[in-house]
């Protein structure tokens, strides 16, 4: 069984589908055979990575895990595609758990060939990020250095706390990871101080600077340690990865 982290945080514009795509290239480039399981509506990670969203979600249409999986241009990162289709959204979220255990039996049984699988959330605490969070061992969540980003982080650790507690779960909190690092402004001083204080070893030493070229790579079907390799967030997701891999 693969090492399962799911990346989420209830608020958009975090960084979290940027992280999902670019820790997961980082991870292939490190020698893991890794999956990068593509949930949320809008398709980020499937088109960050150069692949079209599939008419309907592999998850819904009970697809073998091998026959869905897209191979992408760094070698050993796999993709499972997302879908748009609003029917694969509706029953993808439905209540009664069904999608989370067919999540967790495509993993077990189809992914014994993958070190890492990680899973791109869409960006709120509803039924699709708790389906990710029950298949999953660990949670991953980028934060945005401003005040804003920290609005809704206690429901966040709320839903991550009562899916840690359910019989059977195996679930825990990997790390918390601060995304668009900007060292010139006070603000994202005072926002990392605060959340070092407030969560300690939690927290990521790692963190991932504002970069033009990690905005630029999704465009060219790319991570950026493919499209930009000196750059400072190549350098900021390689030191994440090493991380990553320390914890293990």
């Amino acid at each position: 069984m693969p090492r399962v982290i799911c990346i989420a945080n209830q608020k958009g514009g975090v960084g979290k589908t940027t992280t999902a795509v670019n820790l997961a290239a980082c991870l292939a480039k490190a020698g893991m055979q890794t999956l990068l399981i593509d949930l949320d509506p809008q398709c980020n990670a499937t088109s960050g990575l150069g692949k079209q969203p599939v008419g309907q979600h592999p998850l819904v249409g009970g697809v073998p895990l091998h026959h869905a999986v897209l191979e992408t241009e760094v070698a050993g990162l796999f993709l499972l595609p997302g879908s748009r289709r609003f029917r694969d959204v509706e029953a993808l979220a439905r209540d009664d758990g069904t999608y989370g255990a067919r999540l967790r039996d495509h993993l077990e049984s189809g992914a014994a060939g993958f070190d890492t699988v990680l899973i791109d959330c869409p960006p709120s605490i509803g039924r699709l990020t708790r389906t990710a969070l029950t298949a999953s061992q660990e949670v991953l969540m980028p934060i945005q250095c401003e005040y804003f980003a920290m609005e809704g982080l206690a429901q966040m650790i709320e839903v991550i706390r009562r899916v840690m507690e359910e019989r059977d779960r195996r679930l825990q909190f990997g790390g918390i990871l601060l995304t668009m690092h900007d060292p010139s402004l006070e603000l994202t001083w005072e926002v990392e101080a605060e959340v070092r204080d407030f969560f300690g070893e939690i927290v990521y030493a790692t963190v991932i600077p504002r970069d033009v070229a990690c905005g630029e790579a999704p465009s060219h079907g790319k991570p950026v340690i493919e499209y930009a390799p000196r750059s400072r967030g190549t350098r900021a997701y390689v030191e994440l990865c090493m991380e990553v891999l320390e914890r293990d």
